[in-house]
């Protein structure tokens, strides 16, 4: 498997394409992957749409999945240069203030455009190790595979069961921690945050404004845009800065759903709308809760 896999990443990506049309046409046609999930999500969010406009983001969704899935491959063995030259960094500054003033970061992202090669693109661009928290794969030897493509240029992946001991183990370093945080909580016991997010309510972690505020860490937010097909631009942008004192955690998550919010509202088809964000149902809130919820946003 691991042999078949890194033989797919010397393929040109031109040659790849037309295998992404092929993977749309059988999960959307003829399978109908999540589909019907995808639908009612799209018509939850975009009420204000017509039934043909919903109709076009889920397709079109779909068939950004299956480019991402094959650029992602091609990334996986992809030249630098390559790369570089199909994600341009818009204010790459920014992040290098940080690292020349000896600040650890936190930059949270989402499943909005191609976040595999944002990672990739990443290392190029700034030649710093960044920590990503990743979900081990359940097959070894895909998860070796993964592993190894994803670390090409320097990133750091950890397992999240791990996250709490490398973290605290690894305090006093310089760190820039890379987070993908559009996820949903899928534990009881998970720290969650409920927000109204795309005319719903919705969950995000909380965790990323309590590493924040650990390394005592500036949070970065970042906006992908596909500016073409096989290229994208990002920008950063500051969602909070030490010190600390006045701002809460959930005021971090707050920002970063806003702003994800604005970009999903721009161009719908470019986030995973797969994913199932909406999985679990927010719990009855006791009197008071959602005035202060307000009061935070």
């Amino acid at each position: 498997m691991r042999f078949l896999l890194r033989l797919l990443t010397r393929v040109p990506l031109r040659l790849l394409y037309p295998w992404s049309w092929l993977l749309y046409f059988v999960a959307f046609r003829v399978l109908r992957w999540r589909r019907d999930d995808a639908e009612r999500d799209v018509a939850n969010a975009f009420p204000e749409k017509s039934p043909d406009e919903r109709a076009s983001i889920v397709d079109r969704s779909y068939r950004n999945l299956a480019d991402t899935l094959v650029e992602a491959f091609w990334g996986f063995g992809a030249s630098a240069e390559a790369l570089k030259r199909r994600v341009a960094m818009e204010n790459p500054d920014l992040v290098r203030r940080c690292v020349e003033a000896g600040q650890s970061v936190v930059v949270l992202t989402a499943h909005y455009g191609n976040w595999e090669w944002l990672l990739l693109a990443a290392g190029v661009h700034f030649g710093i190790e960044i920590d990503v928290v990743y979900q081990p794969q359940r097959v070894a030897a895909f998860d070796d595979f993964l592993r190894e493509a994803r670390t090409r240029f320097g990133s750091r992946l950890i397992p999240r069961k791990e996250f709490v001991y490398d973290l605290l183990s690894r305090a006093e370093q310089i760190r820039a921690y890379a987070l993908i945080a559009d996820q949903t909580p899928k534990h009881k016991d998970d720290p969650r945050h409920w927000t109204r997010f795309l005319n719903q309510d919705t969950a995000f972690f909380v965790g990323a404004g309590k590493i924040a505020k650990f390394l005592d860490a500036k949070v970065l937010y970042v906006r992908m845009r596909r500016v073409a097909r096989g290229y994208y631009s990002v920008h950063f942008s500051e969602l909070a800065a030490p010190p600390y004192e006045e701002v809460e955690d959930v005021q971090i998550v707050e920002r970063y759903a806003r702003n994800l919010e604005r970009d999903i509202r721009e161009s719908p088809a470019d986030w995973l709308w797969l994913q199932k964000k909406w999985k679990i149902r927010r719990p009855a809130s006791p009197p008071g809760r959602d005035a202060e919820t307000a009061a935070v946003r």
